[in-house]
């Protein structure tokens, strides 16, 4: 709910009134987390590794050429927020999740 309250262009009283809670006590739900937000802004994220190569380079490591398949399984997240995440359809859940996890508490 307060996720849904911060989301670009929302209005906190449709959302509290959406879940039948009243407004104010939503606004006050914010206000105790922007309080809050320093702290937890200062605690270390978690990255999953990347490697960018040229597809030319992704030929030669597999001595032959892109697999059609593995180019066809990739998939795009769209977030609330419109932050947008690519990946392929062997992506580590896991790495996934984390980083959905840290775009969604910007």
């Amino acid at each position: 709910m307060l996720a849904e309250s911060f989301a670009p262009g929302a209005s906190v009283a449709q959302v509290a009134q959406r879940y039948g809670v009243n407004a104010n006590l939503l606004f006050t739900w914010r206000r105790q987390r922007a309080a809050k937000a320093p702290a937890e802004s200062a605690k270390a994220l978690e990255f999953a590794p990347v490697t960018v190569v040229a597809e030319s380079e992704a030929r030669g490591a597999r001595g032959g050429d892109v697999d059609a398949a593995r180019l066809a399984g990739r998939m795009e997240i769209v977030l609330a927020g419109g932050e947008r995440i690519i990946v392929g359809a062997d992506v580590d859940a896991a790495a996934l999740a984390r980083v959905v996890k840290a775009l969604t508490r910007r």
